[in-house]
């Protein structure tokens, strides 16, 4: 396993992330377990989460589960960098009720000592804002932030889906108030979807966070689509992930990959890994055998011939203001 530095903080992470959102929902404790176990063996040290992951009535699951996995020790905890998130309704009755959502003072305070009692540990190392709330002022958000650091519950803060100049509005009142501020972001990004290298990753790169790509393989689209539903081995039709348009770049995309004897999920990671600013995309594995394609991602080095002809199928979109102004 490779590792690197989250942003501009000296804690040290694996280039993959460990995502947990299918524990519960489509993976049962036991194989949850030992996902982690093979991940943590294999050298992962940085495992993602949400506080609403389990979804519906088992919002929660997600982080029970891994706490289960911690209690069994072995310096479970001690090697892992945790990171989960807040801002999704919580409420266990469903009902819309004020302050079970969002980034308000107190819905921090309540969401980190919940996360806090389901995960079975004392503290979060990287503590993220899974949405941008428009509704409450970053000095709220860092009042409380900070209070929690001082209690050691929280090591650092990142966002999710955040906007670059949110980004910037974060970390500039962070800075006026003297609070250490956002060092990671959390974005969408991937060879099919590269907008966040507009403006998002500049704003990230220039602050000082680390760039955590999420939905790496674009749903599916990425990992070998036409190819596995050619096969019959794939549970969704292409034309359920993409356009006509997109299904022309992905078989493009899987020509030049057979034409290199390489594997189409294996190489959207191993991009991801090329670009400036990213410390890890976040996998999200069903199976061991799923991690293990993920794990030889990192090993994997792109010929220059390989990387032009992935540029050529996924063009980006270029800086901006160039790319939206002429």
């Amino acid at each position: 396993m490779e590792y690197t530095q989250l942003g501009r903080t000296g804690l040290k992470v694996s280039r993959i992330v460990l995502g947990t959102m299918n524990f519960g929902p489509q993976t049962d404790e036991a194989d949850s377990h030992t996902i982690m176990d093979v991940a943590l063996g294999a050298g992962v040290n940085f495992f993602d989460t949400a506080n609403v992951y389990g979804w519906g009535e088992n919002k929660g699951r997600t982080e029970e589960i891994i706490g289960t996995w911690f209690a069994k020790g072995g310096d479970r905890r001690d090697k892992v960098v945790l990171a989960t998130k807040v801002f999704g309704n919580m409420g266990s009755d469903g009902a819309d009720w004020p302050n079970q959502d969002r980034l308000s003072a107190l819905n921090i305070r309540r969401s980190v000592d919940a996360s806090l009692r389901r995960l079975q540990t004392d503290h979060i190392d990287l503590y993220q804002f899974h949405h941008v709330d428009r509704t409450t002022p970053w000095d709220e958000i860092w009042q409380a932030v900070d209070v929690l650091v001082q209690q050691g519950k929280i090591l650092y803060a990142g966002s999710s889906n955040h906007a670059g100049w949110h980004i910037a509005q974060a970390n500039e009142a962070a800075r006026r108030r003297g609070s250490y501020g956002l060092v990671s972001e959390q974005c969408l990004y991937n060879l099919a979807e590269r907008r966040a290298e507009m403006e998002v990753i500049p704003a990230a790169e220039a602050y000082g966070l680390g760039v955590i790509p999420w939905s790496p393989l674009q749903g599916g689209l990425l990992g070998g689509a036409i190819r596995k539903e050619r096969e019959g081995t794939s549970g969704r039709s292409v034309e359920s992930l993409a356009s006509t348009k997109v299904r022309e770049q992905v078989q493009a995309y899987e020509d030049l990959l057979d034409k290199h004897g390489l594997a189409p999920g294996e190489v959207a990671l191993a991009w991801l890994l090329t670009r400036p600013g990213v410390t890890g995309p976040i996998v999200g594995p069903r199976t061991p055998d799923q991690l293990g394609s993920a794990l030889r991602a990192v090993e994997l080095k792109l010929s220059d011939e390989v990387l032009a002809g992935l540029e050529g199928i996924f063009p980006g979109p270029g800086p901006s203001p160039e790319a939206f102004a002429w």
